[in-house]
């Protein structure tokens, strides 16, 4: 979508099929284009390709001026967690409609800019929670026997049969800072295992099980044996944990990140590991992460001992990113297709009935008083009659769906591209579907 002083004469781009492009009374064809990047299951090329939309693949992520080459002509682009998607991207990718981010994290999109925009951006907030959790339950017992200690000088040649450091989770205390769909199952399988659990979050959470909420930060560091983080990509977390918290946790305890990597400073971390005071640490996440697979990753744990590093896999199990796949472009194809923008990140949340037989207008706009009652009554001025409409608000935007059962001429069009506050408008033909 884009705003419609950037296309006085044309309306966007629209998908072979169900969707038709119209240049007033061009009625040519085109089909959408899928650009996914990062390795994104096959399950979501598969989805694209049996809508129609033509997909090409790339296994790495790209920078800006590659990222800004590779989107012209691209409707639809697909990134995990490495491709930034800036202002500047947004801002020279003119056809690009939709983004989907297939992980958790949205922050590595601009999405105030996209909103106004008028491109969707939509996530998966579930699909890879059950496999962070499980990769964090391992890692602390891994770490609770120093394992990847033991298991280092076993490939070194070295038998150390030792039960010095080693210890039992049952009984022990995990800190959980982030206490949301990640933080609570975290909760629910700690407890399983015998461990107390406790948690701060600056939002009001219900606590599950017997996890006791803690008032501070600062009181939780100092109560818990494990420290995992699972806070988002917010500005505001940034720089969350540094000297100052690594000092005030517990002598012996353990630290886990598998959120964000700019949320951490690495080299505290590193000197409070050598020092002894925290006795291990799982990272799975990094301020600055390798781009493509193979590429040398730097870090300044590594190399350390008792400390677990991995490639940013927390959700990289089969299951997780076949659902995620499966979810993310689901959730793209309906709104290409027919204008849903249900669980969109950024759009105002809207599931309107399949069409049938009918002519759809979806427009985006400021949400200010009487818009509705402009669009509904230039519809009305033409002759129009509306069989369907759906609308919904978040926050200074509006999107509302309408559905009348015959074509409305390029005038009235022209009309609703003019409403107050307009920001954008697209049209679906129900009878060129095949």
């Amino acid at each position: 979508m884009r705003q419609p002083e950037e296309r006085h004469d044309h309306e966007p781009a629209v998908p072979d099929g169900p969707i038709e492009k119209h240049d007033d009374d061009d009625k040519e064809k085109t089909r959408v284009k899928v650009l996914l990047l990062e390795n994104v299951h096959a399950v979501a090329q598969e989805t694209f390709r049996r809508h129609g939309f033509d997909v090409e693949l790339r296994t790495g992520s790209l920078g800006e001026a590659e990222l800004i080459e590779a989107l012209q002509g691209v409707s639809v682009v697909g990134i995990r967690s490495n491709t930034k998607v800036t202002r500047a991207v947004l801002d020279a990718a003119p056809d690009l409609r939709a983004i989907g981010c297939f992980c958790i994290g949205t922050n590595q999109v601009d999405l105030a800019h996209a909103t106004k925009l008028g491109i969707g951006v939509f996530n998966a907030p579930f699909s890879n929670t059950r496999s962070v959790v499980e990769l964090v339950i391992g890692e602390i017992l891994a770490l609770a026997r120093r394992l990847p200690e033991k298991t280092q000088r076993m490939h070194d040649g070295v038998w150390d049969k030792s039960a010095k450091g080693a210890y039992e989770t049952r009984g022990r205390t995990l800190g959980i800072v982030g206490y949301g769909n990640i933080g609570t199952q975290l909760s629910n399988m700690a407890e399983a295992i015998g461990m107390r659990v406790a948690f701060f979050d600056t939002a009001d959470r219900l606590a599950h099980g017997n996890a006791q909420r803690m008032g501070s930060l600062e009181e939780l560091l100092e109560e818990s044996d494990v420290v995992s983080l699972h806070v988002d990509g917010r500005p505001g977390n940034a720089g969350l944990f540094g000297a100052e918290q690594f000092a005030r946790m517990k002598p012996g305890s353990v630290f886990i990140n598998a959120s964000r990597g700019m949320v951490v400073d690495d080299l505290a971390l590193r000197e409070h590991i050598l020092s002894g005071h925290l006795s291990g640490a799982a990272i799975d996440v990094f301020p600055v992460e390798p781009k493509a697979q193979g590429d040398l990753f730097e870090s300044p744990l590594r190399g350390l001992d008792n400390v677990i590093l991995t490639p940013h896999v927390g959700g990289s199990t089969e299951e997780a990113q076949e659902e995620i796949g499966t979810f993310v472009s689901s959730k793209l194809c309906a709104y290409i297709l027919d204008g849903a923008t249900a669980l969109s990140v950024n759009l105002p949340d809207v599931a309107p009935a399949p069409r049938e037989g009918s002519f759809r207008i979806a427009l985006l706009h400021r949400n200010v008083p009487g818009v509705l009652a402009t669009i509904n009554r230039t519809l009305a001025e033409a002759g129009a009659n509306v069989i369907g409409q759906s609308l919904a608000t978040r926050g200074e935007f509006g999107y509302v769906v309408t559905d009348t059962d015959d074509h409305v001429t390029p005038e009235t069009l022209a009309s609703l591209r003019h409403v107050a506050e307009g920001l954008h408008l697209e049209t679906w033909h129900q009878d060129a579907a095949e």
